[in-house]
């Protein structure tokens, strides 16, 4: 017994959906403004580790709010890059941050940096302020 064989052309049942979503996402629900804002306030503050205020304190290391700032901005935009550990060098200090969740490690006083060598860190941002 011979069988039948139909050929249909393919019906694209997938591109249906995805064209609605393509469609419903083009059409954002808020201005380009308000979600820049929006992501700029969800970017969590710095975190300092016991460890690194008890160096600090110890370091007399001092950070004013408009370093704290730069400092946050700056890791955010390395760990966008794929950065997870960062060598901050400021004028006066050296901090190991963590990227992934915005903590300062440890602190160093610039004069104490110049003698380590620092490892297991994948990003260096430079802060002269």
């Amino acid at each position: 017994m011979e069988k039948a064989l139909f050929h249909r052309s393919p019906q694209p049942i997938a591109s249906h959906y995805h064209k609605n979503a393509v469609n419903q996402s083009a059409r954002p629900s808020t201005s380009f403004s308000a979600q820049l804002d929006k992501a700029i306030q969800d970017v969590r503050p710095m975190q300092i580790s016991k460890h690194a205020k008890v160096r600090m304190e110890q370091r007399g290391i001092s950070i004013s709010n408009e370093t704290w700032a730069k400092i946050g901005e700056r890791v955010n935009e390395a760990k966008g890059k794929g950065v997870k550990d960062s060598l901050v060098i400021l004028k006066d200090a050296a901090l190991i941050v963590s990227a992934k969740n915005q903590t300062v490690i440890t602190a160093l006083d610039r004069e104490e940096a110049y003698s380590q060598i620092f490892t297991n860190i994948n990003g260096t941002i430079i802060i002269d302020s």
